[in-house]
């Protein structure tokens, strides 16, 4: 590892240790895939929308995840998999079936379509563990930490990348993924996330990379440059040498990202390459943007950017850095809409968004973090027809004080003739509908207030509740979900605005009371 590395990585360790010592606690946040986030690359080439519309399976072990693939009627059949805890190399082992190919010590996507992997609860960590996507398409990978991936040492899992990806890859999507590792090439690690042989329609957004000697790459040679059509948005790239990303061929579209403490060189375009690079802050680094190690140039267009305390080589032989005054010199064209963040805000917006266990919070482009809006499909929904503990039970009535009365709601489109107000005024005779059969409500407070059960009370009409969902509309977290009305339970947590929010329906549902109780 080179020593600039570990340097800056002996300082992060230490504060990590202080942290366990006086027994600090880190919280999390539980999530849910959101799809109606894709961005960027990956909304091209038809889409990308994992496992969406499929079964949704929960698995703790990497070998559980393994059987989920194989267990599916197809290699196609789409899957949700919500992961928890913590996989490693001792609880994934290799599982055969139709519809998967699998191995030991390493979470196999080959040759497979329509998955979405999400981590949820506590979290989800891929301990040591990498995820490698070969000869497969409409991948969704989101709210993961993957850490410490190894090809030499011990032990090893996916040639040492924490994401890697290789032969005829077709849209992905990476979002709020924490990928780390702990030292460079020396100390048996490689790349964070890697893209070669015919891998296209990638997006990394949301995340974070940190601690190690490379960043990514598209392209394991200067003869690989059938890759591309890769954007990365709202990431964190700090404590690493070099390839934020490595570019070989292709184009790449790289925004509002937040780079800190590269240490040798950070976005190396080279063999053809082009780059569309905008309002991203680049902090405390060394060339940051260029054509490095290679006689064959890469190219990039530049606006917004900026550059805090960045130092430039000279340009000698194959080092040929952009700067000091980066300027452009080819046009990208970008098909799909975005929206940039301004640069002077980046550090700050991303600082609250990216990487795993943030709430799936994204920027609304005006510099301000978002919970995703509760109304978008998810794909982690479970079938209404499944047995679920948090289904409501109108045989156990609630007891304590409503805390909805006096409380604040609002929500999406109502009827005609219909008030928020009316599912916290203590009358049943008053109610709330949505403008059509699905839609949501919520009830808040001007201070964060404990919840651990509501009480929805319909009033007859037309329609009628069929499948649900209550969220934690501070943090996007789904509390519970099911079908039907009635008390549903969940753990106690603490919130200012709780939604709930219909997803089926027969009719126009009236929701007459959200009551909502401490315990």
């Amino acid at each position: 590892m080179r020593r600039s590395v570990a340097v800056r990585l002996s300082a992060l360790l230490a504060t990590g240790a202080l942290a366990a010592a006086t027994g600090m606690a880190l919280s999390t946040s539980t999530a849910s895939a959101a799809t109606g986030g894709v961005t960027g690359y990956a909304t091209q080439n038809g889409g990308t929308t994992g496992g969406a519309g499929g079964q949704t399976v929960r698995a703790t072990t990497g070998t559980a995840i393994h059987q989920a693939l194989c267990s599916r009627a197809s290699s196609s059949t789409p899957i949700v998999i919500q992961v928890e805890g913590t996989i490693n190399h001792g609880n994934t082992a290799k599982v055969s079936g139709d519809s998967c190919s699998t191995a030991a010590g390493v979470i196999e996507l080959k040759q497979i379509s329509n998955v979405t992997i999400v981590g949820v609860g506590n979290g989800a960590v891929f301990d040591q563990l990498g995820i490698h996507i070969r000869d497969s398409s409409n991948i969704i990978i989101q709210n993961v930490t993957i850490r410490n991936v190894k090809k030499s040492g011990s032990p090893t899992s996916n040639g040492g990348d924490a994401i890697g990806m290789e032969s005829g890859v077709r849209n992905v999507w990476v979002d709020h993924a924490t990928l780390e590792a702990s030292g460079g090439e020396s100390e048996g690690y490689d790349g964070l996330f890697d893209m070669k042989d015919n891998t296209q329609y990638v997006t990394l957004s949301y995340s974070i990379l940190r601690n190690s000697g490379r960043g990514g790459l598209i392209g394991s040679s200067e003869s690989d440059t059938s890759n591309g059509y890769v954007t990365f948005h709202h990431n964190l790239y700090e404590n690493i040498d070099s390839r934020t990303p490595l570019l070989r061929g292709g184009i790449s579209h790289i925004y509002n990202n937040h780079y800190k403490n590269l240490n040798e060189s950070g976005i190396n375009s080279r063999a053809g390459a082009r780059a569309k690079v905008d309002n991203n802050y680049f902090e405390d680094s060394k060339d940051v943007l260029g054509t490095f190690y290679t006689d064959q140039a890469g190219y990039w267009q530049v606006s917004g950017n900026i550059f805090d305390n960045v130092t430039w080589s000279e340009r000698e032989g194959d080092n040929n850095p952009a700067g000091p005054n980066p300027t452009s010199n080819t046009s990208v064209g970008i098909p799909y809409a975005y929206t940039l963040d301004a640069a002077n805000c980046v550090p700050s917006v991303v600082s609250q968004t990216a990487g795993a266990n943030k709430g799936l919070k994204v920027s609304d482009g005006s510099c301000t973090p978002q919970t995703p809006d509760p109304t978008d499909p998810d794909p982690t929904d479970p079938d209404p027809t499944d047995p679920d503990p948090t289904d409501p039970d109108p045989t156990d009535p609630p007891t304590g004080t409503n805390l909805s009365i006096g409380a604040g709601a609002d929500g999406s489109s109502k009827a005609s003739g219909t008030s928020y107000g009316n599912v916290v005024d203590g009358s049943t005779s008053t109610y709330w509908s949505p403008s059509g059969s699905t839609g949501s409500v919520s009830v808040k407070w001007g201070s964060a207030t404990t919840v651990s059960k509501i009480n929805i009370r319909e009033a007859s009409g037309s329609g009628a509740v069929g499948s649900y969902r209550v969220i934690n509309h501070d943090t996007g977290a789904v509390l519970a979900s099911g079908s039907g009305t009635g008390v549903i339970s969940f753990s106690a947590t603490s919130l200012k605005k709780i939604t709930f929010e219909i997803t089926s329906a027969s009719g126009t549902p009236r929701i007459a009371e959200f009551e909502t109780y401490a315990g």
